[in-house]
């Protein structure tokens, strides 16, 4: 049985659907179902405020963040007013995280992808130092290392990514999401790693808002005898969202709509304004959510916003053509609510997720007649799909429920507080702490001119 806990989830952002918020929702879910508290720590939350602990300087898109940025990624060398201000912004989020685990009297660090993937340096050396210097337990989850992705290949700061993401702390438990990414971690690092892999409530079916589903697609303008093909994915290169056009330009049929779930900026507009020219010059009717889609395992704070509950209902069919993925939130979001899906051959489903023999239509990098004419029958066969989403719903109960993270939660917690019974780590924080505060003007002159 797993102790109550105080747990302490920390990242750059916490809102919206980006898949480590989904998956954060889901070990909070997990873990308040079996009576622990959960709060939030980010640079941007969509959380309970009663429960949020908000800093803006934690945000990845921060100003501060983005110049350090700018100034590390793609060079190889760093000035030391850079190097200054990534201190003086790692000063500036110790003293914050340190008052978020007071404030709370936070137990466990849960920390979602902020010592794995570089995108905000300062905010994985604070966590490192804090962690190191308070022997807090702390769960890392990984989700993207920053060698799984070309643009930290050549960076200015390999000193701080051998530091920081991840650190090799005995008081850390890391936690990855692929075999690929447990055998990459030990081999660069020598540090151990359990696998979870994303998961879904299989246990209880999705519960459906019929009123909310049908104003969701009456506001995308589909007519009653429309057929909305779904590609529920935030709007990035990776996704391979070119490759739903040209599925639905040879399907040939104008009843066939592509709906977009997610919105574009996190990696810019520009792939999405390229989305739109091919879709218009191959005449495919695309259409992208405007409005704000939420998270719908984070109702505290009252969002009235539709949710990804609200739009896969009324999909006739999901397009998942990703060029890479770390494991696939919305695959399982998918065969959750019995879908049939295409899904392009990335590395991760090829040696975690296809050999469970889920019933799909497959590709291989690009639309084949073989696949069309596959997905064309699935479409126009009842029997068919009702076959395939049910064989999928059954192969990801057994191995993709939430029984798979009570038990994982289960051993990991156990044996971080077996291990630290005899210490009173909340009430030593305060002892073990130098806080330095910081002013705006310590940092360089360049920020000023970013806003």
């Amino acid at each position: 049985m797993m102790k109550r806990k105080n747990i302490g989830f920390i990242s750059t952002r916490f809102a919206g659907t980006d898949g480590v918020s989904l998956e954060a929702s889901k070990w909070a879910q997990v873990l308040e179902e079996n009576g622990s508290r959960c709060f939030w720590f980010a640079g941007k939350l969509d959380r309970d405020p009663e429960k949020s602990f908000l800093v803006l300087e934690a945000h990845f898109l921060h100003v501060q963040n983005r110049w350090i940025n700018e100034q590390v990624m793609g060079k190889k060398g760093r000035k030391p007013s850079v190097t200054e201000a990534i201190h003086a912004l790692r000063s500036l989020l110790k003293v914050q995280l340190h008052c978020f685990i007071d404030q709370f009297k936070i137990n466990l660090l849960i920390v979602e992808n902020a010592l794995t993937i570089p995108i905000h340096i300062p905010l994985g050396l604070a966590l490192s130092e804090v962690i190191a210097e308070t022997e807090i337990p702390t769960i890392a989850h990984h989700h993207d290392f920053y060698w799984e992705r070309d643009r930290f290949s050549t960076n200015a700061v390999n000193d701080y990514l051998r530091m920081a993401f991840p650190p090799n702390l005995p008081n850390i438990k890391h936690v990855v999401i692929n075999s690929e990414a447990q055998e990459q971690l030990a081999l660069r690092t020598g540090i151990s790693s359990i696998i979870i892999p994303n998961v879904l409530d299989f246990e209880n079916p999705p519960l459906v808002d019929v009123k909310r589903t049908e104003a969701f697609r009456e506001s995308m303008g589909l007519k009653a005898d429309d057929k909305m093909i779904l590609q529920p994915t935030r709007i990035i290169r990776r996704k391979g969202i070119e490759q739903a056009i040209e599925l639905v330009k040879e399907l040939k049929d104008p009843r066939y709509k592509l709906v977009i779930s997610h919105e574009a900026g996190d990696e810019g507009f520009e792939y999405a304004e390229w989305l739109k020219e091919y879709a218009l010059e191959h005449q495919v009717d695309l259409r992208m959510i405007t409005t704000k889609i939420v998270d719908p395992f984070n109702n505290g704070n009252g969002q009235k916003n539709y949710s990804l509950w609200d739009i896969y209902p009324h999909a006739d069919f999901i397009t998942y053509p990703s060029l890479y993925e770390g494991f696939g939130n919305a695959f399982l979001e998918a065969i959750y609510f019995k879908k049939p899906l295409l899904v392009n051959r990335y590395s991760i489903f090829i040696k975690d997720i296809e050999p469970r023999n889920f019933d799909l239509a497959v590709m291989d990098g690009f639309i084949s007649k073989k696949t069309v004419q596959k997905v064309r029958q699935i479409l126009e066969s009842r029997e068919r799909r009702q076959k395939m989403v049910n064989n999928n719903y059954e192969v990801a109960w057994r191995h993709y429920s939430y029984s798979v993270l009570r038990n994982q939660f289960s051993a990991i917690i156990n044996d971080f507080f077996n291990e630290h019974e005899h210490q009173q780590l909340s009430n030593n924080l305060s002892d073990q702490r130098r806080v330095i505060y910081l002013n705006d003007d310590q940092f360089p002159a360049q920020y000023d001119q970013l806003n």
